[in-house]
C-alpha cells in the first residue's frame, strides 16, 4: 500500500476514492471499503482512501475530542488489510480546516484525479462542514466523475459507528465491540522498559507503549497477545492509571504473559482484548494487590479454558 503524506499524488494515476476519518476501522468501514474494491475493480483503477490526521475534533476542541480507537500506524495496517491500495494522509491544521467544501472538490478532481467517489451517507466536509452529498454529486458532475453513498452497516437494529465502538468498551463489553468491529479489540505497540514493580512480586509484565494518553477502555482484561518474536500467547493485562503505584494520571498498558519467559524489549506487540475480569482498584498496599493479580491470572487460565479462540 502507498502512502502519501498531503493531498496530492504524484504519479497523477486516476482513482477510486473514499473519504473519512475511519477510526476503529469497524464493520461499516469495511462495508464501505469492500464495496470501494468493486467500484475500483470494475473501473480498472487503483483503490485510495484519504484520511485526516490530527481527528478534526481533536484539532477544533481537543479537552471534548473522543478517544482514539487507533493509532494512526494501526489505522494504516487496517486499512491495509482491508485492501486498499494507497492512503493520502491530510495534516489537519488551520490552513485546511480554512478550505472550503467546493475548494475540497476541486482539490480531489485536480490533485488526485478522482473517477469516482464513495463516501458516507452521512459524510461532511469543508469549512463549517457545508459540503454534503448533494455538494459532492453536484460537482461530479461538472468534473467529469461519479459519487455514490453508502449508507450505515446495522447490528442488531443498531447502526455500527465508532462512538458505538467506544461506548462499548468503556462499558466493559469486550464481545459486543468484536462484533462491532468485525475482530476483538487491540492495541499495538513497542515494549518499553517500566519501572519494572512486577518481577518483583513474582508477575512480570511487558510494559507496552501507548501512543495516546487516554485509551477508550480501562481495567484488567483477558487478552490474546501477538508479536513477530513470540506465537500467539495468552496474557492478563491492566490498562488505566495504577492507582497503587503511581499517582500521577498516566496510562500505562502492561501484559503479564502466562507460560512465557523470554525478553520482549523492543519488540512490536499486538495487545486483543478478549474480555474484561474487572475494573482497576486501588489497594492498601503490595501484598493485597499481589493477591488480587494472582486471581486475576487464575480467572484468565479459567477463561481461555472456557472459551475457544
Amino acid at each position: 500500500m502507498l502512502i502519501f503524506r498531503a493531498l496530492k499524488s504524484p504519479d497523477k494515476q486516476p482513482v477510486a476514492l473514499t473519504i473519512g476519518n475511519f477510526d476503529g476501522v469497524h464493520l461499516g468501514h469495511h462495508a464501505l471499503l469492500s464495496r470501494l474494491q468493486e467500484q475500483a475493480k470494475s473501473l480498472g483503477l487503483p483503490s485510495a482512501a484519504v484520511i485526516f490526521e490530527p481527528h478534526p475534533r481533536e484539532f477544533f476542541t481537543p479537552d471534548k475530542a473522543p478517544t482514539r480507537l487507533t493509532s494512526l500506524r494501526e489505522k494504516l495496517e487496517l486499512l491495509e488489510q482491508a485492501g486498499v491500495d494507497r492512503v493520502h494522509v491530510c495534516r489537519f491544521n488551520k490552513q485546511f480546516a480554512k478550505m472550503s467544501a467546493q475548494e475540497f472538490i476541486d482539490a480531489l478532481h485536480r490533485d488526485l484525479q478522482v473517477k469516482h467517489v464513495l463516501i458516507g451517507d452521512d459524510f461532511r466536509f469543508g469549512s463549517g462542514r457545508t459540503g454534503d452529498f448533494a455538494l459532492m454529486e453536484k460537482s461530479a458532475a461538472q468534473h467529469g466523475f461519479t459519487v455514490e453513498a453508502m449508507h450505515s452497516v446495522l447490528h442488531g437494529g443498531l447502526r455500527v459507528s465508532s462512538t458505538a465502538v467506544r461506548e462499548t468498551l468503556a462499558a466493559g463489553s469486550m464481545e459486543t465491540a468484536a462484533r462491532y468491529l468485525g475482530r476483538p479489540y487491540s492495541i499495538s505497540g513497542r515494549v518499553v522498559h517500566g519501572d519494572k514493580i512486577g518481577r518483583t512480586i513474582g508477575f512480570p509484565t511487558a510494559n507496552v507503549q501507548l501512543k495516546h494518553n487516554r485509551p477508550p477502555l480501562t481495567g484488567i482484561y483477558v487478552v490474546r497477545v501477538k508479536g513477530d518474536a513470540i506465537p500467539v500467547l495468552m496474557g492478563a493485562a491492566s490498562l488505566g492509571v495504577r492507582p497503587t503505584v503511581h499517582a500521577n494520571g498516566r496510562a500505562v498498558l502492561e501484559v503479564h504473559l502466562l507460560d512465557y519467559s523470554g525478553e520482549l524489549y523492543g519488540h512490536h506487540l499486538h495487545i486483543e482484548f478478549m474480555h474484561k475480569l474487572r475494573n482497576e482498584e486501588k489497594y492498601p498496599d503490595m501484598e493485597s494487590l499481589t493477591r488480587q493479580i494472582r486471581l486475576d491470572v487464575e480467572n484468565t487460565r479459567k477463561w481461555f479454558k472456557e472459551n475457544t479462540v
